[in-house]
């Protein structure tokens, strides 16, 4: 069983990433992406292990993996500095704690990456969209 302040610093780091990657983003879209962090914790825990990492805070904290965690993005001061009691992160924070304790459906069908619609990365290339959430789209066929 976990430590509880391990559990904070999980809904904690997990909440922060959501809120970098979708803070203007739908509820739905908040939760979509707690979802790919999920489903990418639940592959590796399948697997023993996995590239991207085997916990929330490893997942999160994967170089390259979300944005909102690399040294040259706007986002990561915002990231960095927003407190409860702020209302979208505060959002956030109830989406992490439902994500981490498994109530949250997965709308993504199992997505491990996402993108907004303003980008097209190498990597989604000749690839379908499993999910189009928001401004995201959602891919499940990724290794």
């Amino acid at each position: 069983m976990s430590h509880p302040t391990d559990r904070r610093r999980e809904v904690d780091i997990l909440a922060r990433t959501i809120y970098g990657e979708a803070r203007g983003e739908t509820v739905r879209g908040k939760e979509a992406v707690a979802c790919v962090i999920m489903n990418r914790v639940q592959r590796a825990k399948n697997r023993g292990s996995y590239w991207w990492g085997n916990t929330v805070e490893q997942v999160c904290h994967k170089p390259w993996q979300f944005s909102c965690w690399n040294r040259n993005d706007p986002n990561l001061e915002k990231i960095e500095i927003v407190k409860p009691g702020h209302r979208v992160f505060d959002t956030c924070l109830r989406i992490a704690r439902r994500a981490l304790s498994g109530t949250i459906e997965d709308m993504t069908n199992g997505a491990t990456h996402y993108h907004t619609q303003d980008v097209d990365p190498p990597w989604s290339q000749g690839r379908p969209a499993c999910a189009e959430i928001g401004r995201h789209l959602f891919y499940n066929n990724i290794e």
